[in-house]
C-alpha cells in the first residue's frame, strides 16, 4: 500500500543569511530537515510526503522545493504564497512549473488572517487557481466552513482540501463544538478533508478512540476517496507508526481498499502527484 503523509513541515534555523520574520513559533526548537524527515518516513513505512513550508519562515518556499527535486519520489510541494505582494497574482498561472510544486496553502484561522477570507480580500485566488488547474489546501474553522461551500459552489472545477478537519484549538468535545458545519461541506464534491495532525486534538492516548466516531463521521460523510490521511509530524504526540496503525489496525469498519485511498492514493490522485 503506498501510504502518503499529507501534510508535514520541514525547516531550517532562523539565521542572519535566512532570517524568520517576526511571527510565531515552531512546532518545536530544533528544525526538522529532509534527511531527518526521510529517516523518519523509512522506519515508520512512509513513502511520499506533501510538504507544507511552515509559517514561521515566512512566505517562502524554497527548502521544500529543494527536497522535492532532490527525491521527486519522495516529496512535493504545497507551496505558500503572500496573496497581497506584488506579482502574486501573476503567479498563479505559471505554480505548477515549477519542479515539485503540486499547488497552494493558506491558513485562515488566525485574527489577522481570517480577514483574508471574511473581507473577501483573496476572491481573486479561486478564479485564478481553477483556471489554472492548481489546487489548494486551506486551514479554515468550522464557523467560516460556509464561506468554503460558497467558493466550492462558484468554482466547481477548483480542487479544495480541508486541513485538520477544520480543526485549529481546543480538545475533544471542545474542538469538535461545531463540527457539523465541516460536515455539511461533503455535498461539494470538489472539496476533502484532510485527516491531519488529529492526536493533537484530544486528550486521550493512543489509539485516540474518542477520535474514532468523528472519523467515522468524516468517512460516512466524504467517502474514502476524498479523506487523505496525515500527521503534522513536527507536533504529532504519538510515534509516526501509531499516527499510522491508528487507521490501519484500529479502525475496524474501514475496508482494505478504503485504507488504500485514505492512506495514500487518494491524496496523489487528488493533487496530480503521478505514482
Amino acid at each position: 500500500m503506498l501510504i502518503t503523509d499529507a501534510q508535514v513541515h520541514i525547516w531550517a534555523a532562523s539565521t542572519p543569511e535566512r532570517p524568520w520574520p517576526a511571527r510565531h513559533k515552531p512546532h518545536r526548537p530544533e528544525p526538522l530537515g529532509k534527511d531527518e524527515l526521510l529517516k523518519e518516513m523509512d522506519a515508520a513505512g512512509v513513502s511520499r510526503a506533501v510538504i507544507v513550508p511552515p509559517s514561521w519562515e515566512g512566505e517562502r518556499n524554497d527548502l521544500a522545493l529543494a527536497a522535492a527535486q532532490a527525491h521527486p519520489d519522495r516529496f512535493a510541494v504545497m507551496g505558500r504564497l503572500d496573496p497581497d505582494a506584488p506579482g502574486a497574482r501573476e503567479a498563479i498561472s505559471g505554480w505548477r512549473k515549477q519542479p515539485g510544486m503540486l499547488g497552494l496553502r493558506f491558513t485562515f484561522h488566525r485574527p489577522g488572517l481570517r480577514e483574508l477570507l471574511t473581507e473577501g480580500r483573496v476572491d481573486w485566488l479561486w478564479p485564478a487557481a481553477e483556471k489554472a488547474g492548481v489546487p489548494i489546501m486551506v486551514l479554515v474553522p468550522h464557523g467560516l466552513a460556509h464561506l468554503m461551500a460558497d467558493i466550492a459552489g462558484r468554482y466547481p472545477g477548483l480542487r479544495i482540501v480541508m486541513d485538520h478537519l477544520g480543526l485549529h484549538e481546543g480538545k475533544d468535545e471542545e474542538a469538535f463544538a461545531q463540527f457539523d458545519k465541516f460536515l455539511a461541506l461533503a455535498r461539494h464534491p470538489n472539496i476533502a478533508a484532510k485527516a491531519s495532525c488529529l492526536p493533537h486534538f484530544t486528550a486521550d492516548s493512543y489509539p485516540y478512540r474518542r477520535l474514532h466516531p468523528y472519523i467515522r463521521k468524516v468517512y460516512d460523510a466524504f467517502g474514502p476517496k476524498r479523506i487523505f490521511w496525515g500527521t503534522d509530524i513536527s507536533r504529532l504526540p504519538c510515534t509516526y507508526r501509531q499516527a499510522i496503525t491508528m487507521f490501519t489496525e484500529e479502525l475496524s469498519w474501514l475496508k482494505p481498499d478504503d485504507k488504500e485511498w485514505i492512506m495514500g492514493r487518494g491524496v496523489c490522485e487528488w493533487l496530480g502527484w503521478k505514482f
